[in-house]
């Protein structure tokens, strides 16, 4: 993948208008459904001059020379008069060989009558450093709202979107291996597109691989033709173009659960399977009776090497994974629990545009919360937001309040990658605000009933901020008659447009049998003298993942410790921390870091030596190290790199 880039922010934002009294007309001012969809300016497309019924990839892949060939068949209709070209996102990877067009001659959709094939001139032009913009002539003979195809014949290969690892980067070093990752503009290197999440549509695809392989997409339903010798998908429902996923290698099944299966390399499966069999059916049955039925049908996890650059992704169906979170249980409980809320809120549900992804992740969030809450009680969910909100204002003192990407609607300017926006502000700002927004109902569980009508009424297409406010008060019409939109302080309009950290976090006191140890044991080694005596009573053995890794958390804000300190803290701790889980040690190493305690420093490349067998957490050190704004949710290995001196790092990584 290309190196993110610093975003340019533009402060300016249209203010949110909610109506405050009866007189007011209730109906959307932005775009609903039906109606246009909004502007987004991370795409090239003029995707809003046509209506995208369905789309066909034919692929083959080529692990020798690394490449994807084949052809996409899209099914439109233009819904604009006069429109002579179809613009689509792709990518300068992506290589055009030619490109049809069929025109039903027939009156009417359901009479296809005969077709006319025409080839058609096309060209590409720049766009951004992450996308380029493909132009087509459209025939003259096309009418609006008149169904035709275009067929484009392509080939790609090394995009953003597309991971080859040779069979040495596997965790089986036998097989190469090849998986996508769409989010959030990358999938116009995969296919041209309408790369905009406004955009839905159905898919369909036919696979060819070499012997031995097996493909997997985030598709409905999939299955494998002895004579075609081609695997073949068709996802049913409409989605946008960045959950289209496909991954391929040696992967085996294991069934956990009635609807529910695990794809692993065979040195990972069993160890998958014993961590997850019969869980992801439990969460799943919590789940629907938080916010209604699954709507997928099936939710398989595919386990990826440890290049995938993010640690899950949610693709429909098919969680993707990073394999190197099975040593972390609790996190490893987080994440899938939060992609199987995105199956509710971001997949079926979904932000128009990337400048409100907290409607995606800021949801599924809370959503994955509420899920923890009834599984495993409130406490462990306390403890969890203590410590996701804890780095969120890590990380608002890192870049400061007035940072315009703290913004749950971030107005980014053109040739800004939304990627690059990826931070806890959409996970966590937007879980308070979810969070401010359920205790104004006074009752959880009428907003659980509030999230189900949401879902049921927007499901399958996007969403703005507007639609989910105005559904919200009129769902609650005494909320409307309160005029809590404009509450002093709390205005929706400033939860979205205000910089800054949020406006108002919710009561996590149920946490404290989990955070009080936290808080006591860090007072105890930041008080002066040491009281030897008092920390030794608390054995960190015995506590949850959360706890320990909070605990380490609070010692990184309180550096530069002394030397004195940091001397018996590895004593006390190092050998305990060196056996626990990649959560725990990646920041006991950056306090290490932090702190120039040299004694321990080897202990920073010999733990990315036994981690990267490829390059993917490195990966992240340096991403975060070349912007620190870039501190997303999933990002896990950056810890050891922000705020640390590169001369540091250099040192501990090359002695």
């Amino acid at each position: 993948m290309s190196n993110f880039q610093r975003p340019t922010l533009c402060c300016c934002r249209k203010v949110l208008t909610i109506p405050n009294n009866k007189s007011e007309k209730s109906s959307n001012s932005m775009p609903a459904m039906g109606q246009s969809p909004p502007v987004d300016i991370a795409s090239a497309s003029n995707f809003h001059s046509f209506t995208l019924r369905h789309f066909h990839l034919s692929l083959q892949l080529n692990f020798r020379d690394k490449e994807m060939t084949g052809s996409q068949v899209l099914e439109l209709c233009s819904t604009k008069p006069d429109t002579q070209t179809l613009v689509l996102d792709t990518h300068q990877s992506l290589l055009i060989h030619s490109i049809d067009c069929k025109v039903h001659s027939a009156s009417t959709a359901a009479d296809v009558g005969d077709q006319v094939c025409t080839s058609l001139t096309y060209r590409v032009d720049p766009f951004t450093d992450y996308g380029s913009s493909l132009t087509i002539s459209l025939p003259a003979a096309i009418r609006p709202q008149q169904t035709f195809q275009i067929t484009i014949r392509y080939k790609t290969s090394d995009g953003p979107a597309i991971w080859w690892l040779d069979s040495e980067l596997t965790c089986g070093n036998s097989n190469p291996f090849v998986f996508t990752q769409g989010h959030s503009v990358c999938n116009r290197s995969f296919f041209p597109c309408f790369d905009t999440p406004a955009v839905k549509c159905t898919y369909s695809a036919t696979v060819r691989v070499p012997e031995g392989v097996q493909v997997l997409m985030s598709a409905t339903r999939s299955a494998y033709s002895a004579h075609e010798k081609a695997f073949q998908f068709h996802m049913e429902y409409p989605v946008p173009a960045y959950l289209v996923a496909l991954v391929a290698g040696d992967l085996r099944p294991a069934d956990i659960g009635p609807r529910s299966r695990i794809w692993a390399e065979p040195c990972l499966l069993n160890s998958a399977v014993s961590k997850l069999s019969g869980l992801v059916e439990r969460w799943l049955t919590v789940a629907e009776s938080l916010f209604g039925p699954y709507m997928w049908g099936r939710y398989d996890i595919v386990f990826l090497p440890p290049s995938f650059p993010i640690v899950a992704m949610e693709n429909p169906c098919l969680t993707f994974i990073i394999s190197s979170i099975l040593e972390s249980s609790e996190f490893l409980v987080i994440d899938v629990i939060h992609e199987i809320a995105h199956g509710w809120f971001g997949n079926a549900v979904t932000n128009a545009t990337w400048e409100e992804m907290w409607l995606s992740e800021g949801l599924a969030t809370y959503a994955q919360r509420r899920v923890t809450t009834e599984a495993y009680g409130a406490a462990f969910t306390c403890l969890e937001t203590v410590f996701r909100l804890d780095a969120l204002h890590r990380q608002m003192r890192l870049l400061g309040d007035n940072n315009p990407v703290s913004k749950l609607q971030v107005k980014f300017e053109p040739g800004v990658n939304p990627s690059s926006l990826m931070n806890l502000f959409t996970y966590e700002k937007g879980y308070c605000f979810v969070s401010y927004l359920s205790q104004l109902c006074g009752d959880t569980k009428r907003f659980d009933s509030f999230l189900r009508a949401y879902i049921e009424k927007f499901k399958f297409t996007s969403v703005v901020a507007q639609d989910l406010l105005e559904f919200f008060l009129g769902f609650f019409p005494e909320l409307k008659e309160r005029c809590v939109a404009n509450r002093e302080g709390l205005e929706f309009e400033r939860w979205l447009n205000a910089c800054g950290p949020p406006l108002a976090e919710p009561d996590l006191s149920q946490g404290c049998s989990l955070t009080e140890p936290v808080e006591s044991l860090f007072r105890l080694w930041t008080s002066e003298p040491l009281d030897s005596a008092a920390i030794a009573r608390q054995d960190l053995s015995t506590w949850r993942t959360f706890q320990t890794v909070l605990f380490l958390d609070k010692l990184l804000d309180r550096s530069p410790l002394s030397h004195e300190v940091m001397t018996r803290l590895s004593r006390s701790y190092s050998t305990l921390l060196d056996s626990m889980n990649a959560e725990v040690r990646i920041r006991w190493l950056q306090i290490v870091v932090r702190n120039s305690y040299y004694p321990d420093l080897y202990k920073v490349r010999r733990f990315l030596e036994s981690h990267v067998s490829t390059w993917g957490p490195w990966y992240h050190g340096v991403g975060a190290l070349v912007n620190p704004l870039y501190l997303g949710y999933t990002c896990r290995w950056f810890w050891v790199f922000v705020c640390t001196p590169k001369d540091l790092v250099s040192c501990c990584l090359c002695n």
